[in-house]
This record gives C-alpha cells, structure tokens and sequence, in this order.
C-alpha cells in the first residue's frame, strides 16, 4: 500500500519498527533503579481476570509500569519543568521526515559521550526527525539492566547543535541523552529543548520538540533518510510509551 508524506512516498505495509515492547519478563530493559513491569490479572475474591485460570471470559490485566525506566518512550519539556506540561499536548502531528546515522560515542576521561564533531558531518541536510544509533549495538539493549552502569550519553554543544539544525524529534537507543549521575545538571535535555529556567519556563522553550529514548535499531537497518511515524498513547503524562516507525523512502 503505498502513500505519499511530505511529497515522499513510501509503502505502509513495510513498517520498520524501532521500538521495544514492554514485558513483565527479566527481558524487559529497565533503567533508573526500579524494577521489572508488572503484568498482573485483577482479582476480586475468588474471581480471577484470566481466562487460563477458568473463572473468568476474558483477560483482564492490570499494568503497572514506569514510562522512563520501561522501554521506548517519547518525551516533552515537562520532564524537566514546574509546571506541567503534556506529551499528549506538545505532539500533534506524527510523520516526520527522519535521518538516521550510527555513531561510536568518544570515550572522554571515565565516559562515553556522543559530541558536536561527530554529528556535524552526518546532518547535511534538513530534516525534521534525527535518530541516533550507537556502537556497539547488541542486541541486548532490548534487555539491558542500565543502572548504575554509566551509559553513554549526548554531550551538550551535541544537544545545542541539534536544536540550531531545527531537528524537532531525537530519538536515541540509551535510556537518557544525559549522563546518569549528573547532579540533576540535565544539560542536553535543557539544550534541545532550549529550557532556561525551569521554573519559570523561557518564551524560547521548545514546546512541541521531543526525545525518545530507548529505543533499538538493528544492523539490517542502513543509515540514510527514512518519514518517522512517531506513534503514542494518549497519556496526559510528561511521556508515553511510544512505537516509533520507519519507513524507507
């Protein structure tokens, strides 16, 4: 089925899909000190919401899960601001022209980072949506325990560079594009989304701007310029779990 976005036209009906699902299992990744999601049938008495254990019609499940720590999950500035602010509201629109690029981060005094100079090179021309691969790329980043493991991070004149090519949308396949201990700083968060003050949140804020985090590009995928569709649930939340989509050009 094909389709025409943005004057591109591509075939619907082969998605690449970037995203990781959310499990109640030890696969399930987890960042942020927290533990596993939990997938769990309500019970009312002897009634159990599960159609295996024979009391029930139907599956009937409780979840209980963090949005930031999960998995794949699109954020908006409210996940550093006062006040708040909804990712449900912030994005309104979701087909995105994309660039995809794979970057090794540097490795500067005791951290990994991703920096300006290796970035500057790969972005030469507009796109609305940046997505970021890193190397190595295991497959175990669709289950890895981060914390407390100091992952690799976006440097901020990385962050700040991207803002000024107005990329709208970053996406990146670590748990945070800041460092994991980092005293609440939060720079490239602040640098993307141009927050000055978070308290008393700046004209110049980016308000529809996004960052998923956590995601998972395979090696089959190439780099190269992709339309993003970047899907949602309509959580009126600083962030939703999200199903970001690919589809070549």
């Amino acid at each position: 089925m094909l389709a025409k976005i943005n004057n591109f036209e591509i075939d619907l009906s082969k998605p690449i899909d970037i995203s990781i699902p959310l499990t109640n299992t030890d696969e399930n990744p987890i960042a942020w000190y927290i533990e596993k999601p939990s997938i769990e049938p309500v019970v009312f008495g002897d009634w159990i919401g599960k159609v295996s254990e024979g009391k029930s019609s139907t599956n009937f499940n409780n979840i209980f899960f963090n949005p930031h720590g999960h998995g794949t999950h699109t954020e908006c500035l409210g996940h550093i601001t006062n006040d708040f602010y909804s990712i449900n509201q912030s994005l309104k629109q979701f087909f995105f022209t994309a660039k995809l690029i794979t970057i090794e981060p540097e490795k500067i005094d005791e951290d990994f980072v991703i920096t300006k100079s290796q970035i500057v090179s790969l972005i030469t021309e507009k796109t609305e949506a940046l997505i970021i691969r890193t190397l190595p790329n295991q497959l175990e980043k669709k289950s890895r325990k981060y914390s407390n493991t100091n992952p690799p991070y976006l440097a901020e004149e990385a962050a700040i560079f991207i803002r000024k090519s107005e990329i709208q949308h970053l996406l990146i396949d670590l748990p945070s594009v800041d460092k994991e201990h980092d005293e609440g700083k939060l720079l490239a968060h602040k640098a993307f989304w141009n927050v000055k003050d978070t308290v008393n949140l700046n004209a110049e804020a980016r308000l529809n701007a996004t960052i998923t985090e956590m995601i998972y590009v395979s090696d089959e995928i190439e780099d190269g310029n992709y339309i993003l569709n970047l899907q949602i649930a309509s959580f009126e939340n600083d962030a939703s779990p999200s199903k970001p989509i690919l589809y070549k050009i």
